[in-house]
């Protein structure tokens, strides 16, 4: 019955369109000049130093001619890819507008391409940094805030069940969504330390659970979003710090990503973790500072911390025996209130995201999250 009915709560048709499977299909016969384009899962290295090679001209072809490959490949020069995205979300809408007006499709799927050309003229408005676009199924965005090419420090948001493209952004409950967390911690960001150099990233980059189903509870899904996320630490440009903030199921992808993140990720911070598929930080196998917090209120207490045949993911991070630092979360009103303004948790990720150690609030009313920090290493990773 449990494999029935997380199913059932899980499926989701593939719809959208194939636009990106026909792009990798041009762009593995694709050349610029005369040269051969390097392949879509070349390592980011070999796509960096391709991409370096290219004048402005060479690199607008190529973002204007495949912008559902050049704006989700790791290695391109991020000005490039946000013009890539730009004419990719207007490509995308215009079949939306197609297929809101096909009558061979049914009226849930009639409407329910109105809602995605919407989202993507949204996306398209002027001055949005989009990083990574792909309409496939239920889509991946990403979307930055601040300048990523200057920042000293990048904050990543890494989103848990439910975030497609269409909950990408929300007008009501604002906060639930990447974008609402990114531009609340942005804006914290920029009160804690106003000539900061800092940037944030919402990142709905990997195909997340749809409800609180079988795909929730199992690790399936973190194990394709750890390798998309390990993706994006490294092909980050410049030499910036990298601290990841993982809420509910974000936080099983974080974990699974631990041991493969590069040097630069200094700090993990989960927020109403279901668990990170360890036993404990060690568990982890990770040199970056491991960070966790829970709201009183937040209903995923309540589920069991454990993992049996695959299912559960295991201890719970905000328990003495993981050994994370535990931050406060006060007033930040139970499992989607972690990023509101004035609550302790978005305080204390802002800290973190600045490099300002030092003045983080701990859950247990002392220093102990701060112990071991020096100011030297703060000063050092900010």
């Amino acid at each position: 019955m449990l494999a029935t009915t997380g199913w059932t709560a899980v499926h989701r048709p593939e719809g959208g369109t194939p636009l990106r499977a026909a792009a990798l299909q041009a762009w593995a016969k694709a050349r610029i000049d005369g040269r051969p384009v390097p392949p879509a899962d070349a390592p980011v290295r070999t796509v960096a130093r391709y991409f370096a090679a290219l004048d402005g001209a060479q690199r607008a072809r190529l973002a204007d001619g495949y912008p559902f490959v050049v704006g989700n490949l790791e290695g391109v020069p991020v000005a490039t890819r946000y013009r890539a995205n730009l004419h990719g979300l207007e490509h995308a809408r215009g079949v939306e507008d197609a297929r809101s007006r096909d009558v061979s499709l049914t009226p849930a799927d009639r409407a329910e391409a109105i809602r995605r050309s919407h989202r993507f003229a949204s996306l398209a408005a002027p001055g949005r940094q989009i990083l990574a676009f792909d309409p496939t199924g239920g889509g991946r965005v990403a979307e930055v805030f601040g300048d990523l090419d200057r920042a000293r420090r990048v904050s990543v948001i890494v989103p848990g069940v439910d975030t497609d493209a269409l909950t990408f952004e929300r007008t009501q409950r604002r906060l639930t969504s990447p974008v609402g967390m990114a531009e609340s911690l942005y804006a914290a960001q920029r009160a804690a330390a106003p000539d900061g150099r800092t940037a944030v990233i919402a990142w709905a980059g990997y195909t997340a659970p749809a409800g609180v189903g079988m795909d929730a509870a199992t690790g399936r899904m973190a194990v394709e979003g750890a390798v998309r996320l390990k993706a994006l630490t490294t092909s980050l440009p410049g030499g910036s710090g990298v601290a990841l903030f993982c809420h509910s199921y974000g936080s099983v992808v974080c974990g699974v990503a631990a041991h493969e993140l590069p040097a630069r990720v200094t700090d993990v911070v989960v927020a109403g973790s279901p668990g990170m598929r360890a036993p404990n930080v060690e568990g982890l196998r990770t040199s970056a500072r491991v960070w966790a917090t829970r709201d009183e209120g937040d209903w995923i207490a309540d589920v069991p911390h454990l993992e049996v045949g695959g299912v559960g993911h295991g201890a719970d991070p905000v328990s003495p025996e993981f050994g994370a630092r535990l931050l406060s979360s006060a007033r930040a009103r139970s499992h989607t209130g972690y990023f509101a303004p004035d609550t302790d948790s978005v305080e204390n990720f802002a800290k973190i995201g600045t490099g300002a150690f030092a003045s983080v609030v701990c859950a247990t009313g002392d220093d102990a999250c701060r112990r071991g920090i020096s100011g030297t290493e703060a000063d050092r990773r900010a």
